[in-house]
């Protein structure tokens, strides 16, 4: 197996090819950066394939000590592997850290790992742990706790688990656990991966926000969990304020890696869902930095004096109808006719307008992004309002009343009513139900037809295997298609972006066919900050890696 150490003789062969790409020109650096770090090159290394130095942390231009208050809304915490809203991780983060880290520029680098290899079809990996890890307790992270975060995210049958998505090729169907021989343990240093088929995912997957790593006496509760990260929670109340502090009983590992985090103090104080309040408490110096700035506030943001940072990413929204959903004895949705009758119904550059301020790009209702390695061109989404009425008559739903359901909050609200808004100019009857988020998101996955937003993967085919696949717990859809299923697995199996773009052709096109989603734009998400706050650029997919934060010296 090729290594990912600096050393440019032993680098995966696949991310030479990758290399010569962009010096070419036909793929860019972040996709790069992205193909080959999951293939197990180091950061450094990846730039150093392109003839760029890495990029250099900036903890050498921070105070020691202070506290930094952030605006987040707070949720109620549990396992991990259930997470369903990064806010969750993002306080986590604190003290529950990661095996590797997804960063702004595209690249995977190791955090409780020091490094990977992956041999040439993706069917075998070898982890290697950090050296001088220890728990907040004084004991040593061990191989042995890399398997079992591993076998516990393999647990199918765990309610909410949605990093068995991730982990498919590591799963025995039969057992819905991990595969006799899948996880070995070699040493304390080392495990080994066997997949039952090749998955170009799987390091990618260790980065998503549920892949919190707990130690192997956990209980459940986070929130009295021992850790690997340099901070524990103080204070937690839901929907008030949550609170991290430095732990001074014990050494972060990470000092001798990444250098001391500056912060003696984070809190993070929810000021809810109105951006007009949250906008408020900025001009008003309730809080230094913002989970996310939206909509016109992000020009009043500005106006100041605040500092913003913009990505650009696969951040989303859907309205999708539940296939599944049984409405007064009825499956509304389970007819294709009527599915593809809504989708014709909008035109998605109407809702980025209308629902987002034109602060994105227009999507084409298959939820794979043009930043995604392997995206695929196709024809755009036909928008024809009469062909809309003709299909939803052939099917026999021209009078039927369809209820569009969204959570009460900007841009999502007005995305749904946008939405609903075009339906009823092609003739429709709908009817609009909006929820606070405290009562959207309990039952986010069971609605008949709802608006949901999706945060950005690394890879297009991580999305689609985490909600579209049949049987996965947050395929909200209810779709479940054979075809779809089989041509997923082949492009999970193709390491090459490329060769894989040819196969995703085919599972773009039926999304579309199958009139599975209404997915109108790819949103650019902002945040702002204080000018003296260092640290706190928009992640892409709304991390904040506490270890960076500070204020400037």
């Amino acid at each position: 197996m090729p290594n990912c150490h600096d050393d440019t003789t032993a680098i995966h062969p696949a991310a030479r090819a990758y290399a010569a790409e962009v010096d070419a020109g036909t793929l860019s650096r972040r996709e790069f950066l992205t193909r080959a770090t999951a293939l197990g090159v180091s950061a450094a290394g990846a730039y150093g394939l392109i003839g760029l130095p890495a990029p250099a942390r900036a903890a050498g231009h921070m105070q020691d000590g202070g506290t930094l208050r952030i605006e987040s809304t707070v949720k109620a915490m549990r396992d991990p592997r259930t997470y369903d809203w990064p806010q969750m991780s993002n306080f986590s983060r604190g003290w529950l850290e990661y095996l590797v880290e997804y960063n702004a520029d595209g690249s995977i680098r190791g955090i409780l790992l020091e490094d990977w290899t992956v041999n040439e079809d993706a069917t075998g990996y070898i982890l290697n742990v950090r050296p001088g890890v220890t728990w907040s307790d004084g004991t040593p992270f061990t191989a042995q706790d890399v398997a079992f975060n591993i076998a516990r995210w393999c647990e199918k049958d765990v309610e909410g688990n949605s990093m068995a998505s991730r982990m498919t090729s590591l799963i025995d169907e039969e057992t819905g656990v991990a595969r006799d021989g899948a996880i070995e343990v070699v040493d304390d240093m080392t495990v080994a991966l066997t997949l039952n088929n090749p998955d170009i995912t799987l390091i990618a997957g260790f980065s998503d926000y549920p892949a919190a790593v707990v130690a192997q006496d956990f209980a459940g509760d986070p929130l009295t969990a021992k850790g690997t990260g340099p901070y524990l929670p103080e204070q937690f109340d839901v929907g008030v304020k949550a609170v991290l502090v430095r732990n001074e009983d014990h050494q972060w590992w990470g000092e001798a890696v990444f250098g001391r985090p500056a912060l003696d103090r984070i809190e993070y104080i929810d000021f809810g869902t109105d951006k007009a309040a949250i906008t408020a408490a900025a001009d008003a110096d309730e809080v230094d930095m913002l989970y996310e700035s939206l909509g016109d506030f992000v020009e009043i943001l500005d106006a100041i004096g605040w500092t913003k940072s913009e990505a650009i990413t696969a951040n989303t929204v859907c309205a999708r109808p539940n296939q599944t959903a049984e409405v007064n004895g009825e499956l509304p949705y389970a007819d294709v006719r009527v599915r593809r009758a809504l989708a014709m119904a909008v035109d998605n550059a109407v809702c980025l307008s209308l629902g987002y301020s034109d602060q994105g790009t227009v999507a084409e209702n298959h939820h794979v992004c043009p930043i995604h390695p392997e995206y695929a061109q196709l024809d755009p989404p036909v928008f024809d309002p009469e062909g809309a009425m003709a299909l939803m008559t052939e099917a026999g739903m021209q009078d039927y009343e369809f209820e569009l359901t969204s959570i009460d909050d900007d841009w999502r609200r007005n995305t749904s009513d946008a939405i609903a808004g075009q339906l009823r100019d092609a003739g429709f009857n709908v009817t609009r139900t909006v929820l606070p988020g405290s009562t959207f998101w309990n039952d986010w996955t069971k609605y008949p037809f709802s608006t949901t937003d999706w945060a950005q993967r690394p890879l297009g085919v991580q999305v689609l295997a985490l909600a579209y696949r049949s049987g996965e717990p947050w395929n909200e859809s209810g779709f479940s298609n054979p075809e779809f299923d089989a041509a997923l697995t082949e492009a999970l199996a193709i390491a090459d972006a490329d060769a894989r773009r040819e196969v995703m052709a085919r599972i773009q096109k039926i999304m579309q066919d199958e009139g599975v989603i209404i997915q109108p734009y790819w949103r650019s998400t902002y945040r702002h900050a204080k000018p003296e706050v260092v640290g706190a650029e928009m992640h892409p997919t709304f991390e904040i890696h506490v270890y960076k934060l500070g204020w400037a010296a």
